[in-house]
């Protein structure tokens, strides 16, 4: 007797309980580093000119790692890329704070940052077979615990550095992360690598293969729309207290409640979306979203006030929370190209605009002021909207 599909199995498989642990325990690496620089800064005697290069060396790295794995993914699934990568994550911390001058930190953050860029592209890829055996959107609620680890990571780790200093918070963070892979690695799922149309077994009938072009040009699209929907957040994180403070005249706290609204309101969505999603669809549910960013976003650049502006990004972080999940699910779903690669494409496009967008707003900005900019991000993401049709993709179920 054939053993039962996952769709049969509980809400909370064991598979998608070890996937949601890859995202929380990635989540908790990020958000664990963001307290540890100023101590790194000051360590190796850093003005924010040579602190923004330092940082730049993780984004690179990240950006680096993910082609790569995305090939690995393409020919041998997903599931052992995301647990080595996992395992090696465990030594970055420890390699951050222990390096002893600039150019090891720097090739450390580079390490960093190609592990985490990484296993980000493989737990995305493993996230999608999941979806599909289970015939249940998990996209949206594995994002979510990826924003839960930043919370648990930043907040446990400012406590930890505060009262027993760097060297015991790397430590303990990667012992979680330790404990994390312990639970997950006999649960995650083993996908089999993609079979591809001229490869097929005697027992398969061979596919028809689509156009590599129209197949690339979808997959480029899609990861069009990932960089539109990801440049807001950037804009938010780097640039939202600065806004309410220089131009709304907010005080130094409520300044704060900037990214902190938008990322609350996008961690709650994100543990929502993927029952929307069920209900409406990929394509309806990322129109509403999309929608609900342009409002918020839009509301805060009209702001008369830096209340209103707040609320506004809290409008903009519940919109924004869905859009990237969903495409990352359509991109796991394209036809025409293995699902590591287009994976890997998206994600590629998508954090270099997280990554690169805010230098770029922020030049803008000397000249305009902050208000067009979050004005402006409305008009790309009316372009990721026209071409919403491409979601329907996240919505394909395995058969």
């Amino acid at each position: 007797m054939s053993s039962p599909s996952l769709a049969a199995r509980p809400f909370l498989s064991p598979e998608r309980f070890a996937v949601s642990l890859m995202f929380l325990a990635n989540g908790f690496l990020i958000g664990s580093w963001a307290p540890k620089i100023p101590e790194f800064a000051i360590r190796l005697d850093l003005d924010e000119g040579a602190l923004g290069l330092m940082i730049m060396c993780f984004g690179i790295g990240s950006l680096c790692a993910m082609p790569l794995v995305g090939l690995l993914i393409s020919r041998s699934g997903s599931r052992m890329p995301v647990l080595w990568l996992a395992a090696m994550t465990v030594t970055s911390l420890p390699l951050v704070t222990l390096a002893p001058s600039i150019w090891t930190a720097a090739i450390a953050l580079f390490l960093f940052g190609g592990m985490i860029g990484g296993m980000d592209v493989a737990m995305n890829a493993n996230a999608v077979e999941v979806e599909k055996r289970l015939d249940r959107a998990i996209m949206s609620s594995c994002h979510g615990f990826w924003s839960l680890g930043g919370v648990a990571g930043a907040t446990l780790g400012g406590l930890l550095i505060a009262y027993f200093g760097v060297h015991v918070h790397a430590l303990l963070a990667s012992l979680l992360v330790v404990l994390a892979l312990a639970l997950a690695w006999p649960r995650l799922l083993a996908d089999p690598p993609p079979v591809h149309p001229d490869h097929t077994s005697p027992n398969m009938t061979a596919a028809p293969r689509p156009g590599l072009l129209t197949a690339g040009a979808t997959v480029w699209l899609t990861g069009i729309i990932c960089l539109i929907m990801m440049t807001p957040e950037g804009a938010v994180l780097d640039w939202g207290a600065l806004y309410l403070r220089q131009e709304l005249a907010a005080s130094p706290a409520l300044s704060g409640l900037a990214f902190g609204a938008f990322s609350a309101a996008m961690a709650l969505m994100r543990f929502l979306g993927d029952l929307v999603r069920d209900r409406l669809g990929a394509v309806r549910t990322f129109q509403i979203s999309a929608t609900l960013a342009m409002i918020g976003l839009g509301a805060a650049g009209l702001a008369p006030s830096a209340e209103w502006a707040v609320a506004g990004f809290a409008v903009a972080g519940l919109g924004l929370a869905n859009t990237v999940p969903i495409a990352f699910s359509a991109a796991g779903n394209l036809p025409g190209l293995p699902q590591g690669m287009a994976i890997s494409i998206v994600t590629f496009m998508g954090y270099s605009g997280l990554l690169f967008a805010p230098s770029v707003i922020g030049f803008i900005a000397e000249h305009t002021g902050f208000a067009p900019i979050y004005l402006a991000i409305p008009v790309f993401i009316a372009i990721a909207l026209a071409f919403s049709g491409l979601m329907r993709h996240a919505d394909r179920v395995a058969s």
